[in-house]
């Protein structure tokens, strides 16, 4: 089964950790229970990850 999330009204935040340089950002967008979008910030209007919020922590722990 496919499931379909509309992205285009999708209120999208750069991590605080990004440089203002450009190099390599992740934008994530709040609101979509259940999952974490995230996209490239080089590449807007390019494919979304949605991630899983357990996963989504697991990852973010694993940086710090």
């Amino acid at each position: 089964m496919e499931t379909y999330l509309e992205l285009r009204n999708a209120r999208w935040r750069k991590s605080s950790y990004s440089g203002s340089t450009g190099g390599e950002c992740v934008e994530v967008a709040d609101g979509f229970p259940g999952v974490i979008p995230v996209r490239d910030s080089k590449n807007p209007t390019g494919p979304a990850l949605l991630i899983r919020p357990n996963a989504w922590r697991a990852f973010v722990d694993g940086l710090r």
